[in-house]
């Protein structure tokens, strides 16, 4: 923390001073450049977008930064909890214990840095012509849009660093999320006008800029605009995967579902799901590839460790063998909630057990009985692990539960490596994802019957009943979500972005007068987690939220630094009293 303390106080005067140092912004292999020299032309620019599209990776993949974003996004929800840190009150602007809360923030902020000079080196290159240069400014605006967007989900008020800063600047003052929100969606707009209908795997379309700013429109309230452009997204170049393709096709134990998930199939050609993804092979140099997905790290639960005891008292696991590299070496960072385990499998009479839905089919999922004794030394050796032999019942909150295997499972390429989650492409946007919000833009609207439509899209295609126009709400339209996207969308973000209209709208009980004391977040993450009215303890944290947890702090020292303006902290936090009201407009 005294390290991460350090980073961030000298970050807002670091993102100014080094704006041209190659150590934050040349991409490889070009880092031996000096910015001048790389930066004069479209070539050298071309390089720096190379630098934009590796930034996304902090989202899904593990980039040695600490836990990648969707982590956080995840741990922080009505479908997962912070197992190490289960207590939010801990959560403040000077510490986030094991996870990245703070160090997230400080990371957006220099991806936008990033961005800036991109948008700024646009005016001063020559192009061939304004095509090449407004291709080239799209790329820089869409980056910039996107970790925007997901800045103002994640923490409210944020200050809007629109130009590359070449002098020193202590005097940032917060912009207010709408006034932010105003701006990215002028950006998108005409990033969605000079990007490309189709590109090569993990390059930048109109159908990705369609579906961001889809997403900003229903945060602006703008649902006829956000129908229109998820519109020309489900027109576009793209289908929902019906069919067996790619890796695993031929073997019938699996189903489309399985396939869809592949690392090895986010990015092939016949795969017309794919808006974006992430391209992350270990083929690639190792400076261009990340650590890994990690998800069977992170998601999955520590089946392996010494609570999982046999009948005789002993040890019943180890980490090695053929269940090791198939489960991997879970650190249970995300545990899953019985929510999502079981609870939203559950529609018109079916369960978990019973459901036709494929998300939740016994081919894609691993459950408690399926978890078997692996330690040779063991007597019951080969037989499914019994809870009732734990040392302590909280033992299974982190040890043992099922997980969507066909999320997770990213096996290891390099064959030496802890199985935690190989290199492999990952979904950024689906096309599932874009009928969904087209869906919820539908219901915004009081369209209740387009809007089942849309849903019934996508469960259709997963072999799950069909609902009707009358069970169109927004808990059933996150349920969905939550059964299409695990591990995919910032699941956080989302629940802020949706409470953020219900208390716009003024509807079932929420306002924008007291979004800090009730809203829609809080009150979902409470009815569907109830890790925190359990009081759930684990290395000392007794969990605990509260509703002014749905912002997340901004770092102090990123506060503390800015001597001659005002960053705003969010409600609930220590630093709010000295708020200033935020900048409404951006040129």
């Amino acid at each position: 923390m005294k390290k991460l303390n350090i980073i961030i106080a000298g970050f807002f005067l670091t993102i100014i001073t080094l704006s041209c140092s190659k150590s934050w912004l040349d991409p490889e292999p070009l880092s031996f450049y000096t910015p001048e020299n790389v930066y004069q032309d479209p070539q050298g620019l071309a390089s720096l977008a190379v630098t934009l599209k590796r930034d996304l990776k902090q989202e899904t993949h593990n980039m040695n930064k600490g836990l990648h974003n969707l982590i956080m996004e995840f741990a922080a929800s009505d479908l997962g909890s912070p197992w190490s840190q289960l207590d939010f009150y801990k959560l403040t602007p000077n510490n986030d214990v094991y996870y990245n809360f703070l160090k997230m923030f400080v990371l957006m902020f220099e991806n936008v840095k990033n961005c800036n000079v991109l948008i700024s080196k646009c005016e001063t290159v020559q192009f061939k012509d304004d095509n090449e240069k407004n291709a080239m400014l799209a790329q820089g605006l869409f980056y910039r849009s996107y970790w925007y967007y997901r800045l103002v989900h994640s923490y409210g008020d944020v200050p809007f660093i629109g130009e590359e800063i070449e002098g020193a600047k202590l005097d940032f003052q917060s912009h207010s999320r709408t006034a932010i929100l105003k701006k990215i969606q002028a950006d998108l707009e005409f990033a969605a006008q000079w990007l490309p209908v189709s590109a090569a795997a993990g390059e930048l379309t109109k159908g990705a800029a369609n579906h961001l700013l889809t997403k900003v429109y229903l945060a602006n309230l703008e649902f006829d605009k956000a129908i229109a452009t998820a519109s020309a997204v489900i027109n576009g170049p793209y289908a929902l995967m019906t069919e067996r393709f790619g890796k695993d096709a031929a073997n019938t134990y699996r189903n489309v579902m399985w396939d869809l998930h592949r690392p090895e199939n986010v990015s092939l050609a016949n795969n017309k799901e794919t808006i974006l993804a992430t391209i992350d092979r270990f083929e690639a140099p190792a400076d261009a590839r990340s650590a890994g997905l990690f998800t069977m790290r992170y998601y999955g639960c520590s089946w392996f460790q010494a609570p999982v005891r046999d009948s005789e008292g002993k040890a019943g696991m180890v980490a090695s063998g053929p269940m090791y590299d198939s489960l991997g070496r879970g650190n249970a960072n995300v545990r899953l909630t019985g929510f999502y385990q079981y609870d939203t499998w559950s529609y018109k009479g079916a369960t978990w057990k019973t459901t036709t839905d494929l998300r939740r089919a016994d081919a894609n999922w691993v459950d408690n009985h399926e978890y078997k004794y692996n330690n040779p030394n063991s007597k019951d050796f080969g037989k499914p692990v019994n809870p009732a032999y734990f040392a302590d019942p909280l033992d299974t909150f982190r040890s043992i539960y099922a997980v969507p295997h066909y999320k997770l499972y990213a096996p290891e390429q390099n064959k030496t490596a802890i199985p935690q989650g190989g290199n492999g492409d990952f979904y950024v946007f689906r096309l599932a994802e874009t009928y969904l919000l087209r869906a919820e833009a539908y219901f915004w609207k009081g369209q209740l019957d387009l809007a089942a439509e849309d849903i019934n899209k996508v469960r259709t295609r997963a072999k799950a009943l069909p609902m009707t126009a009358a069970e169109v709400t927004v808990d059933f339209i996150m349920d969905e979500r939550a059964r299409e996207l695990f591990t995919e969308e910032p699941r956080h973000s989302e629940m802020v972005r949706i409470s953020f209209i219900l208390a716009a709208k003024n509807l079932q009980g929420y306002s924008l007068a007291n979004f800090s004391e009730k809203n829609y977040y809080f009150d979902r993450v409470k009815r569907k987690n109830p890790t925190y009215d359990q009081k759930i303890s684990m290395l000392g944290n007794v969990a605990n939220i509260a509703p002014f947890h749905v912002l997340w702090p901004i770092p102090s020292t990123v506060i503390t630094a800015n001597t001659k303006g005002v960053i705003n902290q969010n409600k609930g936090y220590d630093g709010a009293e000295r708020n200033v009201p935020p900048i409404e407009t951006i040129p």
